[in-house]
C-alpha cells in the first residue's frame, strides 16, 4: 500500500531584506483573513496572492504551498501561545495556584478574542498536523507546562505530574475552544474562567495529597 506523503511546509526561505520580510509579512496578512473570511475549504495560495497584491511566483519564493503558508500561521499562534505560558507561569513573584488562575483567565480570553482565525486553522490542521515540524512546536508549550507542574507537585511522581498536565491542557484547549464558540460578553468570561481555574486547583490539591 502506498504511504501518503507529507506535503513540504517548511518556507522555501528566509527573508532577508525589508522589502523581502514585507512581502512575507503582506502574505500572511492576507492569508489571515482569507482563511478567516473563506475558511480553510477554499483558501488558496491563488486568493492569498491576489489579496496580498503580489504575484504568484513572488508567494512562492517563500512559501511552497498552501500548506506551509498555514503551518506558519499556525506556528505564530502557537509561539503567541507558548509565550503566554512561559510569561505567566514562569513569573516567581506569584504563588503557583495564582499563576495557573491567571492563565485560565488569558487562555480563555485569547481564545474568545481569536475564535474564528483558530477554528479555521484547525479545520486545516489536517495538511499539517503530523509533520515533524508540528510536533516540535507542540513540544515547546507542553515542556514549559511541564516545568511548572514540576514546582507545583514538587512531590509527586513524575507519570502523576504528566497525567495531571495533559489532562490539564487537554481540557483547557478543548472546552475553551468550545466555549470560544458561544460569542460570550465579558463577565461570562469571567465566571467561566474562574470556574475552571477553581476545578484545576482542586485537582491539583487532590494530587498532591494522594
Amino acid at each position: 500500500m502506498t504511504e501518503r506523503s507529507t506535503p513540504r511546509i517548511s518556507s522555501r526561505k528566509q527573508p532577508k531584506q525589508s522589502r523581502s520580510a514585507g512581502l512575507v509579512a503582506a502574505v500572511l496578512e492576507a492569508a489571515a483573513r482569507v482563511l478567516a473570511e473563506e475558511g480553510a475549504a477554499r483558501f488558496t495560495t491563488a486568493r492569498v496572492a491576489e489579496r496580498a497584491g503580489v504575484s504568484i511566483g513572488s508567494l512562492y519564493q517563500y512559501f511552497p504551498n498552501k500548506a506551509a503558508i498555514l503551518f506558519r500561521l499556525q506556528t505564530d499562534e502557537w509561539k503567541q501561545t507558548t509565550d503566554l505560558l512561559r510569561l505567566i507561569l514562569e513569573d516567581a513573584a506569584q504563588p503557583p495556584l495564582v499563576r495557573l488562575r491567571a492563565l485560565v483567565h488569558a487562555f480563555v480570553r485569547s481564545e474568545c478574542d481569536e475564535a474564528q482565525m483558530r477554528g479555521a486553522l484547525n479545520d486545516a490542521a489536517p495538511l499539517y498536523r503530523d509533520a515533524p515540524e508540528a510536533h516540535s512546536a507542540r513540544a515547546r508549550g507542553e515542556n514549559t507546562f511541564q516545568k511548572f507542574m514540576r514546582e507545583v507537585l514538587p512531590d509527586t511522581s513524575s507519570a502523576k505530574r504528566k497525567l495531571a498536565a495533559d489532562l490539564i491542557i487537554t481540557t483547557l484547549s478543548a472546552v475553551g475552544k468550545q466555549f470560544s464558540t458561544t460569542a460570550p460578553t465579558a463577565a461570562q468570561i469571567k465566571v467561566y474562567s474562574d470556574a475552571m481555574a477553581d476545578m484545576f486547583c482542586a485537582y491539583i490539591a487532590t494530587v498532591a495529597r494522594d
